[in-house]
């Protein structure tokens, strides 16, 4: 055996090295050692025969149309069965890279002499001396190479890269068929333009499938692979015509076609056949950049597409993935056009819109809008998405104003609270009573009322979002637990940071997203059972165009966070916001409920509302910061702004983007059976509520 092996060993490395003009055994002898060496021959490295080939990924929106395609190195690729390539193509690549395609067993040492007189005699080279097998193992190595010295060892020079490429050939004919190692090599072979795979380069180049491209087409894409660059048929086409007719002459020399075949293929001019198609990849021209970025970012975060931020990435890189969103895209463009319509991208103002879109009950995310384009240089354009914290390629966060006091609302009622006991609330009050979640006292804390002043309720104070009555309520009310209820709807810092509970939270002092507040809004909406907020529905694996199967479903676990009575009572109380307080211009003929909300210094703007069916969240405000940049005294959309507010600079948006969105809806009404109607007692406050 051993003697057996070291003749293949002499035999294949004078196979590699004929190309540099070394003599060549006799024939016989050649066919002998190489018969010999097939038999006894057996390993290669287990990826070698099943590689995993990089491939590109489908983005689409909840129907199915595609949104975006995404692809890492190499990865322009969709690998298709050799059923789905037409004969045309096949036959042109035996016919220019390997005329003993089916003759051979891995190396060809007489395609090999005859390739070097051929090129000898041509004074330049029209014939490879690699068999398609031998080739197939070089791309199947490069594939598979991690490391950079791996690669290099790929395509190195080197005697020892040939023998070693002929010997894993030998092997690879004893596992594989001849039609599995063509399907191969057609979907890892290098087409040019960026094209990996005949399929994309059928694509890119004719704009057709594999299976559909023309006699001339596949002669073109023949030729290519000998030299991606210098016959890429749009930067050089007369270079590219040129190879294109020695691949015709090959396969008419073969009785692959007839001469009045040739005759017409190579009569026609190659421009006349390009139709390029140029496939962008990534987020940055899908119909909705900011989402797409956004399902992206949630891939490589979640622990179910990987162990560790490397495997993800890895897992995105490797592609051949059909990644179907939560989008509705007709939702999305309503809400696109409606923050652009209310703030365009270059409005002098400088002043954003950002608006979050999610269902109740499963908490899928319908939209993602701001008023930018994206990009990373001039007027109008980021790359920050507004609506989400700073993991997922947003920002730190924005002040939520009043749009929080719902979760002192619903700590209230948790504690007992009666929605209809009253609390004077001054127009200016200072609280000394509040403790922090250790029981250590906080200093005191001043209030101001921005809107009323007198004696409200739960219904009033909320309706017309009155200050120093929702302190009042909250120094009755542990912090912590306002703090609890938030987080446990989905609701963080920015940054990612959990929520503190200082006596600002109600007035909505710490930076929150609009995408946590609609979640959160959405979990009210949804009688206190708390879905979480997420973009991937399901991915599927493909095979050519078709999906061969689920890989995953988004399995989403609801959880019940406030009783339902306690949801349900502070879903009513928000109805009253829209029938007869501060967001009664945000109302549009359906039940809805909601809050508005304006920072201190009128630095932003917010509203956040619901129906029983969608749950929106909008913040105005300034990139550059709210306070530094307020909303007061100034131009925006050509309309002088004294001071924004939530009624009047995000309401307008919210109710436009929700009527969008309800079009093919049928209306729904609110739950409201099962609130909270126990009365206040008919005494006068208690000490420790008139001090609030």
């Amino acid at each position: 055996m051993a003697a057996i092996l070291g003749a293949f060993v002499g035999a294949a490395a004078v196979g590699g090295l004929i190309a540099a003009g070394m003599a060549l055994p006799a024939a016989g002898a050649a066919s002998a050692i190489t018969n010999a060496a097939v038999d006894s021959f057996q390993s290669m490295p287990d990826d070698l025969a099943t590689p995993v080939m990089k491939q590109r990924t489908i983005i689409t929106d909840s129907v199915g149309t595609t949104l975006a395609t995404y692809w890492g190195d190499e990865g322009n690729r969709i690998v298709v069965p050799l059923a789905e390539i037409s004969p045309l193509v096949q036959n042109a690549i035996i016919a220019v890279e390997d005329s003993r395609f089916y003759e051979h067993n891995g190396i060809d040492l007489r395609g090999t002499a005859r390739a070097l007189a051929t090129n000898s005699g041509a004074g330049e080279i029209q014939q490879g001396g690699s068999t398609i097998t031998q080739q197939y193992v070089k791309q199947v190595l490069l594939n598979n190479a991690v490391t950079d010295e791996e690669k290099a060892a790929a395509v190195e020079r080197t005697p020892q890269r040939k023998l070693r490429e002929a010997s894993y050939a030998i092997a690879l004919e004893k596992q594989k068929t001849k039609e599995e190692i063509l399907e191969g090599y057609l979907n890892i072979a290098y087409f040019g333009g960026g094209a990996h795979g005949v399929e994309i380069a059928a694509e890119r180049y004719f704009g057709v499938r594999a299976a559909e491209v023309t006699l001339p087409q596949a002669a073109v894409l023949a030729g290519v692979v000998q030299q991606p660059g210098a016959f890429d048929p749009l930067a050089n086409p007369e270079a590219s015509q040129g190879r294109r007719d020695v691949v015709l002459q090959r396969m008419l020399e073969q009785g692959m076609i007839a001469q009045a075949d040739y005759d017409a293929a190579v009569a026609t001019p190659i421009t006349d056949t390009l139709r390029p198609v140029e496939t962008a990849n990534g987020c940055p021209t899908a119909a909705a950049p900011y989402f797409c970025d956004y399902v992206l970012k949630s891939f490589l975060l979640d622990p179910a597409f990987g162990a560790s931020p490397e495997i993800r990435q890895a897992t995105l890189n490797n592609g051949g993935m059909i990644i179907r969103t939560t989008l509705d895209s007709a939702t999305q463009a309503a809400a696109d056009k409606a923050t652009n319509d209310a703030i365009p991208p270059t409005d002098p103002s400088g002043k954003a819109v950002a608006l979050s879109m999610v269902q109740p009950g499963t908490g899928r995310i319908l939209a993602l809008a701001q008023n930018r384009s994206w990009g990373i240089d001039g007027e109008g354009v980021t790359t920050y998405n507004y609506n989400v914290d700073v993991a997922h390629g947003g920002t730190q966060g924005m002040q939520a104003g009043s749009t929080m006091k719902v979760f002192t609302m619903m700590a209230a009622l948790e504690k007992g609270i009666s929605p209809y006991e009253q609390i004077v609330s001054p127009p200016k009050k200072t609280f000394y009573n509040f403790r922090g979640c250790d029981g250590e006292r906080f200093p005191p804390y001043e209030v101001e009322n921005s809107t009323k002043s007198g004696t409200f309720d739960m219904y009033s104070g909320t309706a017309l979002s009155v200050n120093t009555y929702y302190v009042g309520l909250a120094e009755r009310t542990p912090l912590c637990r306002m703090a609890e209820i938030a987080e446990s709807m989905g609701v963080t810092r920015g940054n990612g940071d959990k929520l503190d509970p200082f006596p600002s939270f109600p007035l909505g002092s710490l930076e929150v997203t609009p995408l946590g507040m609609a979640g959160a809004y959405a979990t009210i909406a949804n009688h206190g059972r708390y879905c979480p907020s997420h973009a991937i529905a399901s991915i599927d694996s493909y095979v050519g165009r078709a999906v061969t199967g689920t890989t995953y479903t988004k399995n989403i676990e609801c959880s019940q966070v406030v009783s339902e009575r306690v949801a349900d009572t502070a879903a009513r109380i928000l109805v009253g916001v829209v029938e007869n307080g501060t967001g009664r211009p945000v109302a549009f003929g359906r039940p809805l409920a909601g809050k508005t909300g304006t920072t201190d210094s009128n630095a932003a703007v917010w509203f956040d509302g619901f129906t029983p069916q969608v749950a929106a969240s909008v913040w105005v405000g300034d990139p550059r910061g709210g306070f530094k940049y307020p909303l007061r005294n100034l131009v925006i959309n050509g309309r002088y702004v004294e001071a924004g507010f939530g009624s009047t600079l995000a309401g307008p948006v919210f109710r436009r983007a929700m009527i969008a969105a309800h079009d093919d809806l049928p209306v729904q009404n609110f739950r409201l059976s099962n609130i909270i109607n126990t009365p206040a007692p008919a005494a006068k406050p208690s000490r420790r509520s008139g001090n609030g």
